[in-house]
C-alpha cells in the first residue's frame, strides 16, 4: 500500500485567530502546523486539504503553495512566472483568475503585479502554442483560482483550493440583518471563549442568528463546510472524488447538544430570519429563539455559560 504524498498548505485566517485555527488543524491531523500573522502553514495530504476546508471553523481560504521564488521588480515578476511550466495546470480551455497580495517598497500596487503575473502565464501559452493562444482570464468562478503573496522581494503563488472565502456556509437561507458578523469571526470568538457545547449558550441580541447558528454549529459537530455547493480544488486534474465524498457524507461524529442554546432580538424580522437560518443549516432543533428586548431578560439557562 502506497503512502499519500504530503504537501505542505497554508490556511488563511483573521488576525488573533490564529491560534484557534492552528489548534483545529492539529485535530484534524495536520503536520508541522505553525501560526503566522493571519495565516497557519501546515503540511499534509489530499485528505488533510479536503478536511481542512470542511471542518475548520476559523479558516477563511485553503491555499496550496507551488512555486516560490525572488523577485524585487515588476518585469523581474514577470520573467520568474514565464519560467514556470504553466501546462501542468492550465490548458487553452481552462480559465483562471488571480488574487494578489503585496507588502513591502518593491511591489507597492497589487494591480499591476496582477497584469505582470497575468501576462507572464498568457505569453508562456502563446510562446507553446501561438501568438492567438492563451486561456482566458475569468474573475468569478474559474477553472483555476491563483494566490500570489509577495513579501518584500519573496514570492509565492498558491492554488486556492477553496474558491468563495470559507466564511460563506451557505446556510443563509433567511439573508442577513444590517451589519451582519461575518462566520468565521462568529466561530473564532465563541471558540475563543472556551464553548464546546458543554455549556448554555445565550444572544440577547442575535440579529440575523449568527452567533447562535455557528454555537449550534460546534455543539452539534457538524462540519461547517457541508453547505457548501463547490469547491476549488474539485476542479483540479488530481481530485479524488470517493475520498472527499466520503469525507463530506461522514456524519459519524454529529451529535445532539446536551445544553441550552437560546436566542432572542427586539426585531420580529431579524428573528424570522435568525429561525431561516437555523432551518438552512439544520440545527432549528437545537435552539431556542424568540422575539424579545433585552430588558426583559429576568433569568439565563443554569448552570453558568457562554453569554
Amino acid at each position: 500500500m502506497t503512502t499519500a504524498p504530503t504537501f505542505e498548505m497554508v490556511a488563511k485566517t483573521f488576525q488573533g485567530l490564529e491560534g484557534v485555527l492552528a489548534e483545529e488543524l492539529r485535530g484534524l491531523g495536520a503536520e508541522n502546523v505553525e501560526a503566522g500573522t493571519r495565516m497557519v502553514s501546515f503540511e499534509g495530504t489530499l485528505e488533510t486539504l479536503y478536511r481542512a476546508n470542511l471542518c475548520c471553523r476559523t479558516a477563511l481560504r485553503i491555499l496550496k503553495p507551488f512555486y516560490k521564488f525572488k523577485a524585487t521588480t515588476p518585469d523581474e515578476l514577470y520573467d520568474r512566472i514565464k519560467e514556470y511550466d504553466w501546462g501542468t495546470l492550465l490548458n487553452l480551455e481552462r480559465t483562471f483568475s488571480i488574487d494578489t497580495v503585496a507588502f513591502g517598497e518593491e511591489f507597492k500596487h497589487t494591480r499591476f503585479a496582477t497584469y505582470r503575473v497575468k501576462d507572464g502565464i498568457v505569453d508562456w501559452f502563446r510562446d507553446h502554442f501561438g501568438p492567438d493562444s492563451r486561456p482566458r482570464v475569468r474573475l468569478e468562478s474559474a477553472d483555476v483560482i491563483l494566490n500570489v503573496h509577495i513579501h518584500g522581494s519573496d514570492v509565492t503563488v498558491s492554488l486556492d483550493s477553496s474558491g468563495e472565502s470559507l466564511h460563506k456556509r451557505g446556510y443563509r437561507l433567511g439573508g442577513q440583518t444590517e451589519a451582519p458578523i461575518n462566520e468565521v469571526l462568529a466561530a473564532g470568538i465563541i471558540l475563543k471563549s472556551g464553548y464546546h457545547g458543554d455549556t448554555p449558550f445565550v444572544d440577547p441580541m442575535c440579529g440575523s442568528g449568527t452567533f447562535l447558528v455557528e454555537a449550534a454549529l460546534i455543539a452539534a459537530n457538524i462540519f461547517p463546510g457541508v453547505f457548501r455547493q463547490h469547491y476549488a480544488f474539485e476542479t483540479w486534474p488530481d481530485f479524488d472524488k470517493d475520498l472527499f465524498e466520503q469525507l463530506y457524507n461522514d456524519d459519524s461524529a454529529e451529535r445532539t447538544p446536551s445544553h441550552p442554546i437560546v436566542g432572542a432580538d427586539i426585531s420580529p424580522k431579524a428573528v424570522e430570519i435568525t429561525r431561516q437560518n437555523l432551518k438552512g443549516a439544520g440545527v432549528s432543533a437545537f435552539v431556542d429563539v424568540e422575539t424579545k428586548p433585552l430588558s426583559q431578560w429576568e433569568e439565563a439557562p443554569q448552570p453558568a455559560g457562554i453569554l
